[in-house]
């Protein structure tokens, strides 16, 4: 069956050879999570492109370091996803659960794809 882009990280599908994006959903939810997660100056030809989340690694674990994450991947969604609409970025730390470990970081991206009229959630751990 056709699809739209191989599906990250590559795997074999019997059917296709790669298992593959069926959805304009599945299609964006991969690429919001490579926006966040590829690093500036990590994509040849656009060194602007991306959060980069391991920039913030080694940042203290403090509602400011949330709220520049925040800006950084509202920013980065209106100049390379504006199609996107951040509905809301929602942060899960140690001081929200006494049972994570006191350096996690959990954001939780609540999206809408605008065209589709769709709504959709991304978790990404630290």
């Amino acid at each position: 069956m056709p699809g739209l882009s191989p599906s990250l990280p590559l795997t074999i599908s019997p059917e296709d050879g790669y298992e593959l994006n069926q959805t304009y959903k599945q299609l964006v939810r991969q690429n919001l999570k490579m926006l966040i997660l590829t690093n500036p100056g990590e994509r040849m030809m656009d060194p602007l492109f991306g959060v980069g989340m391991n920039t913030f690694l080694f940042e203290q674990n403090v509602p400011a370091t949330y709220q520049l994450i925040a800006s950084k991947i509202e920013e980065q969604v209106g100049r390379y996803m504006p199609f996107l609409e951040i509905e809301n970025i929602h942060f899960l730390t140690p001081e929200d659960d006494e049972s994570l470990d006191k350096n996690f970081v959990g954001i939780t991206v609540a999206y809408k794809i605008i065209p589709l009229g769709s709504s959709d959630i991304i978790d990404i751990t630290l």
